[in-house]
């Protein structure tokens, strides 16, 4: 039986929520978040994260943020660890880092950041500024070395990522990598993972946005390197085509107690996926996501089914 402590502690998080998901009272009671490996290292991280983009961003960008410690919080103690974050975000890397700092957690969280410094209509990156960037980031997290830093949007990946090389070679950077979110630029993005020795990957997949399974993951898993995968809702898209329809009674077989497990128990369900990295801000919506990684994941057959019921739905 889940304790009071632990009971108060989770409850505590989600604010006025009285009841915890049940996917998580099973992870305290029992082993914990779904993880997987890191192909490189073997190191595992829990298949669902944190994102700082979106509704994240707009809160970190007011006067009070206190909900966003609310979040972080909920994220180390329901055992998740992986944040993504950019300094494109706005201001939630700054935000982000200063929580997690007084909080104490900086060893705690998988710290994964952006590098771009490539100007609006540019395709040039000036060294120097890709390195005063980063070295910002460092300032906000306020540990070295950070986990992972990628190049965002594949822009300028000769600039960039040598840059990243250079940091993981003096031992500031455990991992490096890329990321874009779109299809168009799926092809550079294959080449940079084919020619560079990158560890990680960032990139969009949803049960309605499945393109990257065919074009990115195989690259991904004969090249040995981890996928985050952002959007897993299609930003507000997906939420628009459930509307207000209940979870099918036949995905409840495997634990999805909400449309957000449905979402992103599907993506983390592809064998290339490392962990999906949802942004929300606030506390009780990181607790279900996190009902996402424990429990069983959809097999083949109820990835089909998951895929067919959404594209049945009506588009917005």
């Amino acid at each position: 039986m889940i304790s009071r402590r632990h009971y108060l502690k989770y409850s505590a998080l989600a604010g006025a929520a009285t009841l915890l998901p049940t996917g998580l009272i099973h992870a305290i009671q029992h082993d914990g978040l779904i993880t997987r490996a890191v192909p490189k290292t073997g190191e595992k991280l829990p298949i669902v994260g944190l994102g700082s983009s979106a509704s994240f961003r707009r809160l970190a960008e007011g006067e009070d943020v206190s909900p966003l410690l609310d979040v972080i919080k909920a994220l180390v103690d329901g055992g998740g660890s992986v944040f993504d974050t950019a300094p494109s975000y706005g201001a939630s890397e700054e935000v982000a880092g200063r929580i997690v700092q007084q909080l104490g957690v900086s060893d705690d969280i998988f710290w994964a950041t952006k590098v771009n410094v490539v100007p609006r209509g540019g395709s040039r990156a000036d060294p120097d500024a890709a390195r005063a960037q980063i070295e910002r980031s460092f300032s906000y997290i306020g540990k070295d070395p950070i986990d992972l830093i990628q190049v965002h949007n594949i822009r300028d990946v000769p600039t960039q990522l040598a840059i990243l090389k250079e940091l993981k070679e003096e031992g500031r950077l455990r991992y490096i990598g890329a990321t874009y979110t779109g299809q168009s630029r799926f092809p550079e993005l294959a080449d940079v993972m084919r020619g560079e020795p990158i560890d990680f990957i960032g990139v969009n997949y949803a049960v309605d946005d499945r393109s990257a399974a065919a074009q990115i993951f195989p690259i991904a898993q004969d090249r040995g390197i981890a996928v985050l995968v952002y959007v897993p809702f299609g930003r507000t898209r997906l939420w628009s085509r459930v509307g207000d329809r209940s979870v099918p009674e036949w995905a409840r077989e495997i634990g999805i107690e909400s449309w957000a497990q449905f979402f992103i128990k599907f993506a983390a369900a592809h064998p290339a996926v490392t962990t999906v990295t949802p942004a929300t801000s606030k506390a009780h919506h990181m607790l279900d996501n996190l009902g996402a990684a424990v429990g069983e994941l959809p097999d083949a057959a109820m990835q089909k089914r998951m895929a067919e019921y959404v594209d049945a739905l009506p588009t917005a």
